[in-house]
């Protein structure tokens, strides 16, 4: 069992939180604020004499976000961060065991992910440039949407990590996993015309592949602000944003091959279950198919 006092704090919250540095920025923030919204918890409950944290009490508090309204999503992240929390606590010798084991958090259901089709892909890319910051932008919407990559690993790409010549790029994602994926034609052509617009911003040794006007590299912002802006002058009517183009990439390639396992190496999913997302996208995209076309598809019993 745990005593409050010997596990649960601000500091070993803040030690775990450095634990993490090779997740992301984004899952850092997240387990911080869940963490220490259970610590805050905590305080406004003064521990009776012999109090100990068990499953029993973490149910409670899972129960009391679930009451407060909270998504079941958010919930099951909350329930990841302290599981992964205690386990922190156990090795560092500061817990005997981890409460939350025991502990599940509510069904959430499957939520698909939003993509283009191949039309409206095309007509996203269907752009021809007007300046520099435009020809960036093609390029970046094409090696995005040729190798299924997150923003994270588009804004981190350096010069060396492409290989024009070859058609391959060497991309760092999650936990700094390496993979190595090819590039197709159309972007091959969109990066090397935007490295000789390149240079007309770099003036000394950034090594960053994609760069803003000022010629430092790009932020997930910047490129999420230019996606959608981009995304108007087309006349797509969707809020685009850059992951969009990732999914778009997966569910392309799975319902042109069907093979699940080149989709997964290709996107760098550890696991099968995380790609297998997109073959619900692809029976989706079917029942559209026989639902248009079948004469008897929509008909109801009399």
């Amino acid at each position: 069992m745990i005593t409050l006092l010997d596990a649960v704090d601000s500091t070993s919250i803040a030690d775990f939180i450095a634990s993490l540095s090779g997740s992301s920025i984004h899952t850092q923030k997240a387990y911080r604020r869940d963490l220490l919204q259970f610590l805050g918890y905590l305080k406004v409950r003064p521990p009776a004499p012999g109090f100990v944290l068990d499953n029993h009490f973490v149910r409670g508090y899972i129960a009391r976000l679930h009451r407060g309204g909270r998504a079941g999503r958010s919930i099951a992240r909350a329930l990841s961060a302290l599981r992964a929390y205690f386990d922190f606590l156990c090795l560092r010798g500061r817990a005997d065991s981890n409460p939350t084991h025991d502990v599940r958090a509510p069904k959430v259901a499957r939520r698909l992910p939003a993509v283009l089709d191949v039309d409206q892909t095309i007509q996203l890319l269907a752009r021809v440039p007007e300046n520099e910051l435009e020809t960036r932008d093609l390029a970046i919407w094409e090696l995005a949407y040729s190798c299924g990559l997150r923003v994270s690993e588009v804004v981190g790409l350096d010069l060396d990590a492409i290989d024009l010549v070859g058609g391959e790029a060497r991309i760092f994602g999650k936990g700094r996993k390496q993979r190595l994926v090819p590039i197709g034609a159309m972007a091959n052509t969109a990066l090397r015309t935007w490295l000789r617009a390149r240079s007309k911003l770099v003036d000394g040794d950034e090594q960053a592949l994609f760069v803003n006007r000022l010629g430092h590299r790009l932020s997930p912002r910047q490129v999420q602000l230019r996606l959608k802006a981009w995304g108007v002058k087309q006349g797509l009517q969707q809020n685009l944003y850059p992951h969009m183009l990732r999914h778009s990439f997966a569910s392309h390639l799975l319902e042109s091959s069907g093979d699940l396992r080149a989709v997964q190496e290709l996107l760098g999913h550890s696991s099968i279950r995380t790609t297998q997302v997109y073959t619900h996208l692809d029976f989706q995209h079917l029942a559209k198919v026989y639902d248009a076309a079948h004469p008897r598809a929509r008909r109801k019993p009399e």
